[in-house]
Protein backbone atom coordinates (compact mmCIF):
# COMPACT_ATOMS: atom_id res chain seq x y z
CA UNK A 1 0.00 0.00 0.00
CA UNK A 2 1.08 3.06 -1.24
CA UNK A 3 0.35 6.44 1.26
CA UNK A 4 1.02 10.00 -0.07
CA UNK A 5 0.28 13.76 0.73
CA UNK A 6 -0.64 15.90 -2.08
CA UNK A 7 1.34 19.30 -1.54
CA UNK A 8 -0.65 22.62 -1.23
CA UNK A 9 -0.45 23.31 -5.00
CA UNK A 10 -1.66 19.93 -6.01
CA UNK A 11 -5.42 20.07 -6.94
CA UNK A 12 -8.05 20.76 -4.97
CA UNK A 13 -11.72 20.35 -4.20
CA UNK A 14 -12.21 22.99 -1.41
CA UNK A 15 -10.34 24.76 1.44
CA UNK A 16 -11.89 24.34 5.03
CA UNK A 17 -12.99 27.61 7.44
CA UNK A 18 -13.92 27.37 10.76
CA UNK A 19 -16.38 30.78 11.17
CA UNK A 20 -15.74 33.02 14.29
CA UNK A 21 -17.79 33.25 17.12
CA UNK A 22 -18.53 36.53 18.58
CA UNK A 23 -18.22 34.60 22.21
CA UNK A 24 -15.15 33.27 21.06
CA UNK A 25 -11.33 33.98 21.76
CA UNK A 26 -12.01 36.52 19.02
CA UNK A 27 -14.77 38.48 20.92
CA UNK A 28 -12.99 41.28 21.15
CA UNK A 29 -12.09 41.80 17.47
CA UNK A 30 -15.66 40.12 16.90
CA UNK A 31 -16.68 42.78 13.79
CA UNK A 32 -13.35 42.68 11.94
CA UNK A 33 -12.20 39.35 12.18
CA UNK A 34 -15.46 37.84 10.85
CA UNK A 35 -15.44 40.79 7.81
CA UNK A 36 -12.12 39.18 7.42
CA UNK A 37 -13.45 35.89 7.54
CA UNK A 38 -15.92 36.90 4.83
CA UNK A 39 -13.16 38.61 2.38
CA UNK A 40 -11.44 35.05 3.06
CA UNK A 41 -14.09 33.13 2.25
CA UNK A 42 -15.30 35.51 -0.98
CA UNK A 43 -11.67 35.07 -2.45
CA UNK A 44 -11.57 31.33 -1.91
CA UNK A 45 -14.85 30.92 -3.99
CA UNK A 46 -14.08 32.53 -6.88
CA UNK A 47 -11.51 29.47 -7.46
CA UNK A 48 -13.29 26.27 -5.46
CA UNK A 49 -15.26 25.43 -2.98
CA UNK A 50 -15.58 26.84 0.38
CA UNK A 51 -16.46 24.41 3.50
CA UNK A 52 -17.18 26.59 6.39
CA UNK A 53 -17.75 25.11 9.88
CA UNK A 54 -20.31 27.64 11.61
CA UNK A 55 -22.47 27.93 14.58
CA UNK A 56 -24.26 31.34 12.67
CA UNK A 57 -27.14 30.46 10.91
CA UNK A 58 -26.14 29.16 7.73
CA UNK A 59 -28.88 30.41 5.68
CA UNK A 60 -27.57 34.43 6.89
CA UNK A 61 -24.44 33.45 6.73
CA UNK A 62 -24.32 32.06 2.99
CA UNK A 63 -27.25 35.49 2.45
CA UNK A 64 -23.99 37.41 3.84
CA UNK A 65 -21.23 35.71 1.90
CA UNK A 66 -23.47 36.15 -1.34
CA UNK A 67 -23.90 39.77 -0.85
CA UNK A 68 -20.08 40.33 -0.77
CA UNK A 69 -19.35 38.37 -3.43
CA UNK A 70 -19.09 34.97 -2.97
CA UNK A 71 -19.53 32.33 -5.59
CA UNK A 72 -23.04 30.74 -4.34
CA UNK A 73 -22.47 27.35 -5.62
CA UNK A 74 -19.01 26.87 -4.21
CA UNK A 75 -20.13 27.35 -0.55
CA UNK A 76 -21.14 24.58 1.77
CA UNK A 77 -21.90 25.53 4.78
CA UNK A 78 -22.56 23.16 8.37
CA UNK A 79 -23.72 23.78 12.01
CA UNK A 80 -20.68 22.73 14.14
CA UNK A 81 -19.65 23.60 17.57
CA UNK A 82 -15.90 24.91 18.28
CA UNK A 83 -13.41 26.77 20.28
CA UNK A 84 -11.66 28.62 18.11
CA UNK A 85 -10.88 29.01 14.14
CA UNK A 86 -7.57 27.74 13.02
CA UNK A 87 -8.59 24.72 10.54
CA UNK A 88 -5.09 24.65 9.71
CA UNK A 89 -4.72 22.64 12.92
CA UNK A 90 -7.98 20.86 13.84
CA UNK A 91 -8.99 20.42 10.15
CA UNK A 92 -8.45 16.97 8.48
CA UNK A 93 -4.88 16.30 7.37
CA UNK A 94 -6.28 13.94 3.77
CA UNK A 95 -3.36 11.40 2.42
CA UNK A 96 -4.20 9.10 -0.91
CA UNK A 97 -3.67 5.71 -0.17
CA UNK A 98 -3.09 3.55 -3.33
CA UNK A 99 -5.25 7.21 -4.82
CA UNK A 100 -7.95 6.54 -2.33
CA UNK A 101 -8.74 9.36 0.35
CA UNK A 102 -8.59 9.19 3.92
CA UNK A 103 -8.78 12.04 6.35
CA UNK A 104 -6.01 11.82 9.20
CA UNK A 105 -8.13 12.99 12.21
CA UNK A 106 -5.07 13.48 14.75
CA UNK A 107 -5.22 14.58 18.06
CA UNK A 108 -5.28 18.36 18.32
CA UNK A 109 -4.99 19.76 22.15
CA UNK A 110 -4.36 23.22 21.84
CA UNK A 111 -1.00 23.85 21.21
CA UNK A 112 0.07 21.70 24.03
CA UNK A 113 -2.69 22.80 26.24
CA UNK A 114 -2.26 26.18 26.10
CA UNK A 115 -6.03 27.02 25.13
CA UNK A 116 -8.87 24.84 25.53
CA UNK A 117 -9.74 22.71 22.29
CA UNK A 118 -12.13 19.72 23.18
CA UNK A 119 -14.69 20.68 20.54
CA UNK A 120 -11.78 21.70 17.86
CA UNK A 121 -10.61 18.07 18.43
CA UNK A 122 -14.12 16.78 17.63
CA UNK A 123 -14.81 18.73 14.18
CA UNK A 124 -13.80 16.97 11.99
CA UNK A 125 -16.00 14.28 13.23
CA UNK A 126 -18.46 16.22 13.82
CA UNK A 127 -18.68 17.34 9.99
CA UNK A 128 -18.29 13.39 8.47
CA UNK A 129 -21.66 12.98 10.89
CA UNK A 130 -23.08 15.84 9.15
CA UNK A 131 -22.25 14.36 5.58
CA UNK A 132 -19.42 17.00 4.65
CA UNK A 133 -16.98 14.53 4.06
CA UNK A 134 -17.49 11.16 2.24
CA UNK A 135 -13.92 9.87 2.28
CA UNK A 136 -13.22 7.52 6.11
CA UNK A 137 -12.03 9.74 8.69
CA UNK A 138 -9.01 7.44 10.61
CA UNK A 139 -8.70 9.28 14.59
CA UNK A 140 -5.48 8.74 16.42
CA UNK A 141 -3.66 9.52 19.33
CA UNK A 142 -1.09 11.63 17.90
CA UNK A 143 -1.02 14.98 18.41
CA UNK A 144 0.20 16.68 15.19
CA UNK A 145 -1.28 20.14 13.94
CA UNK A 146 -1.41 20.58 9.84
CA UNK A 147 0.73 24.34 10.86
CA UNK A 148 3.44 22.47 11.89
CA UNK A 149 4.23 20.52 8.74
CA UNK A 150 4.93 21.51 4.95
CA UNK A 151 5.26 19.14 2.33
CA UNK A 152 7.16 18.86 -1.29
CA UNK A 153 5.13 16.59 -2.92
CA UNK A 154 8.56 14.28 -3.33
CA UNK A 155 8.69 12.81 -0.27
CA UNK A 156 10.16 15.22 2.01
CA UNK A 157 8.13 17.21 5.28
CA UNK A 158 9.77 20.34 6.45
CA UNK A 159 9.04 20.96 10.35
CA UNK A 160 10.56 22.69 13.40
CA UNK A 161 12.14 20.93 16.29
CA UNK A 162 10.72 23.26 18.97
CA UNK A 163 6.95 22.26 17.95
CA UNK A 164 7.24 18.31 17.05
CA UNK A 165 9.49 17.48 19.80
CA UNK A 166 7.56 19.58 22.10
CA UNK A 167 7.09 17.63 25.26
CA UNK A 168 3.30 18.91 25.37
CA UNK A 169 3.08 17.12 22.51
CA UNK A 170 3.78 13.43 22.36
CA UNK A 171 5.65 13.04 24.98
CA UNK A 172 6.23 9.26 25.36
CA UNK A 173 7.72 9.53 21.81
CA UNK A 174 11.82 10.06 20.97
CA UNK A 175 12.49 11.98 17.57
CA UNK A 176 13.15 8.93 15.94
CA UNK A 177 9.88 7.31 17.13
CA UNK A 178 7.92 10.46 15.68
CA UNK A 179 9.72 10.35 12.35
CA UNK A 180 8.14 6.99 12.29
CA UNK A 181 5.00 8.03 12.95
CA UNK A 182 5.16 10.56 10.19
CA UNK A 183 6.59 8.41 7.67
CA UNK A 184 3.90 5.83 8.22
CA UNK A 185 1.11 8.32 8.49
CA UNK A 186 2.06 10.55 5.74
CA UNK A 187 3.72 8.49 3.41
CA UNK A 188 6.68 11.13 3.44
CA UNK A 189 10.42 9.70 3.51
CA UNK A 190 12.74 12.14 4.71
CA UNK A 191 12.20 15.12 6.92
CA UNK A 192 14.62 18.43 7.30
CA UNK A 193 14.57 19.55 10.76
CA UNK A 194 14.71 23.38 11.68
CA UNK A 195 15.90 25.11 14.64
CA UNK A 196 15.48 28.33 14.17
CA UNK A 197 12.84 30.65 13.47
CA UNK A 198 10.82 31.99 16.24
CA UNK A 199 8.26 34.88 15.64
CA UNK A 200 7.87 36.91 18.37
CA UNK A 201 3.88 36.31 19.84
CA UNK A 202 4.18 33.03 18.14
CA UNK A 203 1.98 30.37 20.52
CA UNK A 204 2.58 27.83 18.62
CA UNK A 205 5.64 26.52 19.33
CA UNK A 206 6.97 27.31 16.35
CA UNK A 207 4.93 26.43 13.70
CA UNK A 208 6.97 25.70 10.12
CA UNK A 209 3.76 27.55 8.12
CA UNK A 210 4.78 30.85 10.00
CA UNK A 211 8.20 30.73 8.82
CA UNK A 212 9.64 28.39 5.91
CA UNK A 213 6.89 27.35 3.13
CA UNK A 214 7.60 25.13 -0.19
CA UNK A 215 6.30 27.45 -2.91
CA UNK A 216 7.00 24.04 -5.07
CA UNK A 217 9.22 21.15 -5.19
CA UNK A 218 12.42 23.23 -5.14
CA UNK A 219 11.39 26.48 -4.11
CA UNK A 220 11.18 27.60 -0.25
CA UNK A 221 10.09 30.77 0.73
CA UNK A 222 11.24 31.81 4.36
CA UNK A 223 10.66 35.07 6.62
CA UNK A 224 13.90 36.91 6.52
CA UNK A 225 15.12 39.86 8.48
CA UNK A 226 17.06 42.51 7.14
CA UNK A 227 16.97 44.98 10.04
CA UNK A 228 19.79 44.36 12.57
CA UNK A 229 18.04 46.39 15.50
CA UNK A 230 15.13 44.05 15.01
CA UNK A 231 15.02 41.36 17.68
CA UNK A 232 14.39 38.61 15.71
CA UNK A 233 17.83 39.51 13.45
CA UNK A 234 19.44 36.96 14.83
CA UNK A 235 17.24 34.30 15.15
CA UNK A 236 16.18 34.56 11.75
CA UNK A 237 19.75 34.99 10.43
CA UNK A 238 19.52 31.24 11.87
CA UNK A 239 16.93 29.83 10.02
CA UNK A 240 18.46 31.08 6.62
CA UNK A 241 21.66 29.67 7.35
CA UNK A 242 19.76 26.35 8.08
CA UNK A 243 17.96 26.57 4.88
CA UNK A 244 20.72 27.27 2.45
CA UNK A 245 22.62 24.07 3.91
CA UNK A 246 19.22 22.18 2.81
CA UNK A 247 19.61 19.52 -0.20
CA UNK A 248 16.68 18.04 -2.40
CA UNK A 249 16.42 14.60 -2.94
CA UNK A 250 18.84 15.18 -5.74
CA UNK A 251 21.60 16.47 -3.86
CA UNK A 252 20.53 20.22 -5.47
CA UNK A 253 19.90 23.44 -3.19
CA UNK A 254 17.01 24.84 -3.12
CA UNK A 255 15.42 28.14 -4.30
CA UNK A 256 15.19 30.72 -1.36
CA UNK A 257 13.18 33.55 -1.32
CA UNK A 258 14.10 35.75 1.21
CA UNK A 259 10.53 37.59 2.16
CA UNK A 260 10.86 40.47 4.59
CA UNK A 261 9.61 40.92 7.85
CA UNK A 262 6.54 43.08 8.51
CA UNK A 263 7.32 46.14 10.94
CA UNK A 264 6.45 46.00 14.17
CA UNK A 265 2.31 45.37 15.35
CA UNK A 266 1.75 45.42 19.05
CA UNK A 267 -1.70 44.82 20.44
CA UNK A 268 -2.86 47.39 23.06
CA UNK A 269 -0.96 45.91 25.97
CA UNK A 270 2.21 46.32 23.93
CA UNK A 271 3.01 42.67 22.91
CA UNK A 272 4.31 41.93 19.40
CA UNK A 273 2.39 39.98 17.29
CA UNK A 274 3.28 37.19 15.39
CA UNK A 275 2.84 38.76 11.16
CA UNK A 276 4.67 37.09 8.64
CA UNK A 277 4.35 36.37 5.05
CA UNK A 278 5.28 32.40 4.86
CA UNK A 279 1.77 32.08 6.01
CA UNK A 280 -0.09 32.25 2.33
CA UNK A 281 -2.44 29.55 1.30
CA UNK A 282 -2.20 28.16 -2.59
CA UNK A 283 -5.60 27.89 -4.10
CA UNK A 284 -5.84 25.71 -7.71
CA UNK A 285 -5.78 29.24 -9.45
CA UNK A 286 -4.36 31.34 -7.08
CA UNK A 287 -2.03 32.36 -3.71
CA UNK A 288 -3.87 34.36 -1.19
CA UNK A 289 -0.74 36.26 0.43
CA UNK A 290 -1.33 38.31 3.90
CA UNK A 291 -0.54 41.54 4.57
CA UNK A 292 -0.17 43.78 7.38
CA UNK A 293 -1.00 47.32 6.40
CA UNK A 294 2.32 48.57 5.80
CA UNK A 295 1.92 49.94 1.43
CA UNK A 296 6.02 49.07 0.93
CA UNK A 297 6.99 46.22 2.79
CA UNK A 298 3.33 44.50 1.80
CA UNK A 299 4.40 45.36 -2.26
CA UNK A 300 8.07 44.23 -1.51
CA UNK A 301 6.95 41.23 0.07
CA UNK A 302 4.42 40.34 -2.79
CA UNK A 303 6.88 41.15 -5.85
CA UNK A 304 9.43 38.65 -4.33
CA UNK A 305 6.53 36.01 -4.19
CA UNK A 306 4.54 36.42 -6.92
CA UNK A 307 7.66 35.05 -9.74
CA UNK A 308 7.67 31.95 -7.82
CA UNK A 309 4.02 31.10 -8.62
CA UNK A 310 3.30 30.94 -12.39
CA UNK A 311 -0.08 30.50 -13.72
CA UNK A 312 -1.58 31.94 -10.38
CA UNK A 313 -2.72 35.20 -9.20
CA UNK A 314 -1.13 36.29 -6.23
CA UNK A 315 -4.26 38.22 -4.24
CA UNK A 316 -3.13 39.93 -1.16
CA UNK A 317 -5.78 39.65 1.97
CA UNK A 318 -5.16 42.34 4.82
CA UNK A 319 -5.02 39.74 7.78
CA UNK A 320 -4.41 42.88 10.58
CA UNK A 321 -7.47 41.60 12.78
CA UNK A 322 -6.31 37.82 12.24
CA UNK A 323 -2.94 37.84 14.14
CA UNK A 324 -4.50 39.61 17.03
CA UNK A 325 -5.00 35.95 18.27
CA UNK A 326 -1.75 34.87 16.79
CA UNK A 327 -2.72 33.51 13.56
CA UNK A 328 -2.67 34.30 10.29
CA UNK A 329 -4.37 33.47 6.94
CA UNK A 330 -2.53 29.76 6.39
CA UNK A 331 -3.42 28.88 9.68
CA UNK A 332 -6.91 29.60 9.35
CA UNK A 333 -7.40 26.94 6.43
CA UNK A 334 -7.02 23.45 5.23
CA UNK A 335 -7.12 22.49 1.69
CA UNK A 336 -9.15 19.38 0.67
CA UNK A 337 -7.62 17.41 -2.75
CA UNK A 338 -9.23 17.20 -5.69
CA UNK A 339 -9.50 13.68 -5.94
CA UNK A 340 -12.75 10.77 -6.18
CA UNK A 341 -14.30 9.92 -2.87
CA UNK A 342 -13.54 13.10 -0.90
Amino acid sequence: MTTFLPPEWAPQSAIQLTWPRATGDFADWFDAVRANFVQLAVAISHYQSVLIGTEEDVNSLRADLVAAGAVAENLRLYVVRSNDVWARDHGPITVLRDGKPVLLDFTFNGWGGKFEAALDNTLTLQLKKLGAFNAPVESTAFVLEGGGIDVDGQGTLLTTTRCLLAETRNPHLSKTQIEDELKAKLGVTRILWLTHGDLIGDDTDGHVDTIARFCNATTIAYQACEDERDAHYEDLKGLEAELQVLRQPNGQPYTLVALPLPPAIHDEDGKRLPAGYPNFLILNGAVLMPTYGDEATDAEALRRLKPHFPGREVICLDCRALINQYGSLHCATMQLPAVKGI
